[in-house]
């Protein structure tokens, strides 16, 4: 059974899939860190990106992360041609590490753009993750050590709360830790029990 796991920059999602993986016979695939890797490896990729963007997008055969982010978080159809080259790519490694897992295991697939790239489409499930938009920007602010206009311009191209609450069966609101963790208990709960129906 594949769980999708999205929301907003800063939301808490990896916390959320994190501590679902505590439970046991669960294994995570987390999209963004997974394209990390895909765009600094897959020769595919950096020829297309080269291509689009031009020869500054890598530096010493690495992605050039800040020349990249400067051009995607100010122009939204940029961001659209960079994710089109990225995510199809990610969508393909996903399905191989689907096959790769045993038919009973837990597969929480964390990705920030889960209905944007129609990944949602591979899942069983899906929980949004939400909070305060104020709480999400001080959040990553204090975790990668960035302006409050960058997360602000971030948090302006991806999709808003409301219409991936729309599209989820499960939402969690993450703001109290203890509360967030039992919600986390009580979903996790209930889709083990609904599990053999997917076996």
């Amino acid at each position: 059974m594949i769980i999708g796991i999205t929301g907003g920059i800063g939301s808490g999602k990896s916390l959320i899939a994190k501590e679902l993986c505590s439970f046991g016979n669960t294994v995570y695939y987390h999209a963004d860190e997974e394209a990390k890797q895909l765009v600094n490896n897959s020769t595919s990729i950096k020829n297309k990106i080269i291509e689009t963007f031009g020869e500054e997008s890598y530096c010493e055969d690495k992605l050039n992360r800040k020349y990249i982010s400067e051009l995607v978080f100010k122009d939204p159809v940029s961001l659209g041609k960079l994710n089109g080259i990225i995510h199809p790519e990610v969508k393909i490694h996903f399905k191989n590490f689907i096959k790769s897992q045993k038919t009973n295991a837990l597969i929480l697939y964390e990705n920030a753009i889960l209905f944007e790239t129609n990944s949602d489409l591979l899942c069983d499930f899906i929980i949004s993750i939400t909070a305060p938009k104020e709480l999400r920007i001080k959040r990553v602010m204090v975790r990668d050590d960035v302006p409050k206009k960058q997360v602000q311009g971030i948090i302006k191209n991806q999709w808003t709360d409301t219409k991936r609450n729309l599209l989820s069966n499960y939402t969690i609101e993450n703001i109290n830790k203890e509360e967030t963790m039992l919600k986390i208990k009580y979903i996790f709960n209930i889709l083990t029990k609904n599990q053999f129906y997917f076996q």
